[in-house]
């Protein structure tokens, strides 16, 4: 074999020669690239996809379903709960209104109606429509004819 000897230009044609066919190997990687990307992106599902549902036989929804009655029922304290720190709190009892108490309430309404009744017979004057207006402008007042005070002060006594 014979030797040749190297000179620059011929050193510079080969690195030439050789970049130019690592271009075209990196083209045709990046294709191929390309070309598995989508087979890849649908094997991952998407953050706004759904993944694909798994299959759950009967007798697992089952021993699901019996689990899942059994933490309510200890909620509820249908059963002994399994330690002292898990058990429920004492329930408040419902509160009961006394006799005088409904009373006393039932007193108040019929009073109040009684007002309201003796306010709306009432026959107003023409000018108070305009003093009422102006009322209003400032603070809300409570509004209590004389009348009304009249029947008040005879259902207290």
């Amino acid at each position: 074999m014979a030797t040749q000897k190297l000179t620059a230009e011929i050193i510079n044609a080969a690195i030439e020669g050789f970049e130019s066919q690592k271009r075209r190997i990196d083209s045709q990687i990046d294709e191929l690239r390309q070309l598995l990307k989508p087979a890849v992106a649908e094997a991952a599902p998407a953050s706004g996809a759904l993944a694909p549902q798994r299959k759950i036989s009967a007798a697992g929804r089952r021993r699901m379903a019996a689990a899942q009655q059994a933490r309510w029922a200890k909620i509820r304290g249908e059963t002994e709960p399994a330690s002292s720190a898990l058990a429920p709190k004492a329930t408040k009892q419902k509160r009961k209104m006394s006799a005088a108490g409904r009373m006393a309430i039932s007193e108040a309404t019929k009073k109040r109606w009684a007002l309201k009744r003796a306010e709306a017979q009432q026959p107003r004057p023409i000018g108070a429509k305009a003093a009422t207006a102006k009322k209003k402008s400032g603070k809300k007042q409570k509004k209590v004819p004389r009348a009304a005070e009249a029947v008040v002060t005879a259902t207290a006594q």
